[in-house]
């Protein structure tokens, strides 16, 4: 299962609404792709189809795709928001990433 933080389900609803999606009825697409500066990066979309291979889940009040291949590697994860002075944009805090890179963007196990 993946988490969403209240700051991350604000700045979901704000970007969605922004991109013509809908909060209650479309879906925020988690996965991990091979790339970045640790071997693995992060992938954060929007979409409105379900696919035979998602898992799917939700969290305050945020609903989540995750392919199967990336549902094992951010099991547990919490998907937050930061908007500090050291830069704004999504975080993912992964109790499975064993080393993450300075920006946060990817990792490895």
């Amino acid at each position: 299962m993946i988490k969403v933080s209240e700051s991350a389900k604000k700045k979901v609803s704000a970007l969605m609404t922004e991109e013509g999606y809908d909060l209650s009825k479309d879906y925020v697409r988690v996965g991990v792709k091979s790339g970045g500066c640790s071997g693995l990066s992060y992938e954060l979309r929007f979409d409105n189809q379900i696919s035979d291979t998602d898992k799917v889940f939700e969290d305050n009040d945020v609903r989540i795709l995750v392919d199967k291949k990336s549902f094992l590697y951010l099991v547990g994860t919490i998907l937050e928001y930061s908007g500090g002075l050291n830069g704004k944009g999504f975080v993912f805090n992964n109790p499975n990433a064993q080393r993450t890179c300075g920006c946060g963007e990817s990792f490895s196990l």
